[in-house]
């Protein structure tokens, strides 16, 4: 079932067409116009929060140039005539906005399955999903399907601990979640937050003070640490300026740090506390 997913939805439109015909074509072919009030939403749709301004802004393209790219639908499997998205709901719904009666779309023969597949593959490829959606996306696949985190991440184009990390962010309590899935906290400030007591109040207190990430991570960590202690034994043997540089990393990176210096040549170790943090500590190190 999850052939040709982890290529992209363009190679599994083709794949899917091949399985009809008997050969590949392009995924573009057979596009026909659909009139609106003969499509319905998916149920089981990844993405549940749309912007008011991004459909707007997508409604005002359309106006201006038509919807460039059709829509993916499989006929309805209980209403005889009419279409289910499969892909593309955010083009529909700004479609409408824009005073259309119909849209260009593919219809592909589709299993429950296969389509809530191809919906996730879509969406993420368009990084459409924020981080709830995405971790929400993630464990009804796995649920669904019955795939471990590392097949769903092959399926996907996702690393294990990619997907790992994200669905740790079903943790959070309901109120936390909901700011990520309305934007009020990026992916950063939840796994910010993810290990603290007071997970909720945290969430409130940096949206009510718009802190950036790294303002969140030094809440957490002064939170965690409790009343500022004196420099212990590590430290007290330390040149001024090591020590400084050791305290500023550590401000930095929100982990342990000790630098060992010999003349000029000597060793940095970084001290993680668990798999969040080596996670966001690669991702700065490659810049992603």
């Amino acid at each position: 079932m999850a052939r040709g997913l982890g290529r992209g939805l363009s190679a599994l439109l083709n794949e899917e067409e091949g399985q009809t015909t008997g050969a590949a074509t392009p995924p573009a072919s057979g596009a026909r116009e659909i009139p609106i009030e003969l499509i319905e939403a998916n149920p089981d749709q990844p993405r549940r929060h749309f912007a008011e301004t991004e459909l707007a802004e997508l409604a005002q393209s359309i106006r201006e140039s038509g919807v460039l790219q059709p829509i993916l639908l499989r006929p309805s499997p209980s209403k005889p005539g009419m279409f289910e998205i499969v892909a593309g709901e955010r083009r529909w719904r700004a479609t409408q906005a824009a005073g259309h009666h119909a849209i260009p779309a593919l219809v592909r023969e589709l299993t429950d399955e296969r389509a809530f597949e191809v919906a996730i593959i879509e969406n993420i490829q368009r990084e459409d999903l924020n981080a709830m959606e995405e971790a929400q996306a993630y464990q009804s696949l796995i649920g669904r399907a019955g795939y471990t985190q590392d097949k769903a991440g092959q399926v996907l184009g996702k690393s294990r601990s990619h997907v790992a990390n994200t669905l740790r962010l079903l943790q959070l309590p309901a109120a936390v979640q909901d700011h990520v899935l309305y934007g009020r906290l990026s992916a950063g400030h939840a796994r910010a937050i993810l290990t603290a007591d007071d997970q909720e109040r945290l969430a409130d207190q940096i949206v009510a003070k718009g802190l950036s990430v790294r303002d969140a991570e030094a809440l957490v960590r002064a939170r965690a640490a409790g009343p500022k202690k004196t420099s212990g034994p590590r430290k007290a043997n330390k040149d001024a300026d090591t020590a400084a540089l050791e305290a500023d990393l550590e401000d930095a990176l929100g982990m342990g740090v000790d630098i060992v210096d010999r003349g000029g040549a000597g060793a940095l170790t970084i001290r993680y506390d668990s798999l969040e943090q080596l996670d966001e500590l690669c991702r700065r190190l490659t810049r992603r």
